[in-house]
């Protein structure tokens, strides 16, 4: 049987961390107008798969003012159902980017769509920031599929090692996403991908007072241990 959105968002009350809530709190207007429960991914991923797929109930929860619905939202939409009209119209909310990894990468749901690949090849020509940087997050998501041959991959390697200095901070860490996904496809990419990500350098990304987060090191994954073991299989 099908949750509501009142059972969803009593579902979220009870897992509330006031930890993230007080981080989310002093992160302030770089969260726009979203109030949160300060529940972490990995536990809001658990109450999606207990909620289910449900377009109906994703696009219910989408509209809601709470940050931990709206991801709950984008982990149970339906990709058969997702259209690329929506796709448009949430690209818009992403609140500064602060959804942006759930709705474009790690396995999001757009990611399973017929359309993704067309999308992002559009929205990498795009103007908007936010639609280039969702573009790169969903060509690293698609690498493993067949959707993208070696001419293309080698395209973006090219076109990502030329621009990726002038662009916008966000964008360029989706870019080094993108062009790291590319690189592990196999051997011939991953050594395009090595020579674009020596002659990039270091990729500066700001991620604020006090995270510890780390720009992402193309080079040193591409030439790991992890990635030299992939290709031999």
């Amino acid at each position: 049987m099908s949750m509501t959105k009142s059972q969803v968002l009593a579902l979220l009350r009870e897992s509330r961390n006031e930890r993230g809530v007080a981080n989310w709190n002093k992160r302030g207007t770089k969260n726009g107008k979203l109030k949160s429960f300060g529940i972490g991914l990995t536990r809001l991923r658990m109450l999606a798969k207990q909620v289910g797929r449900d377009h109906k109930l994703a696009l219910q929860l989408w509209k809601s003012d709470i940050h931990d619905a709206k991801v709950v939202g984008l982990l149970i939409d339906d990709p058969k159902q997702l259209s690329r009209e929506q796709a448009e119209e949430q690209v818009e909310g992403l609140h500064g980017g602060v959804l942006a990894h759930v709705f474009a990468s790690c396995g999001a749901t757009l990611t399973k769509t017929s359309f993704a690949f067309e999308l992002a090849c559009d929205w990498m020509e795009s103007s908007d920031d936010m639609r280039r940087r969702c573009a790169y997050f969903l060509i690293h998501e698609l690498c493993n599929k067949k959707v993208m041959d070696d001419a293309f991959c080698l395209g973006r390697i090219d076109h990502i090692q030329n621009a990726i200095q002038h662009e916008e901070m966000w964008v360029r860490e989706a870019m080094a996403r993108a062009l790291l996904g590319i690189g592990m496809r196999d051997k011939k990419l991953n050594k395009a991908a090595i020579r674009a990500a020596r002659a990039i350098g270091p990729i500066d990304i700001d991620y604020g007072d006090g995270n510890n987060c780390k720009p992402l090191d193309v080079l040193k994954h591409l030439t790991g241990e992890f990635v030299k073991k992939k290709l031999k299989s």
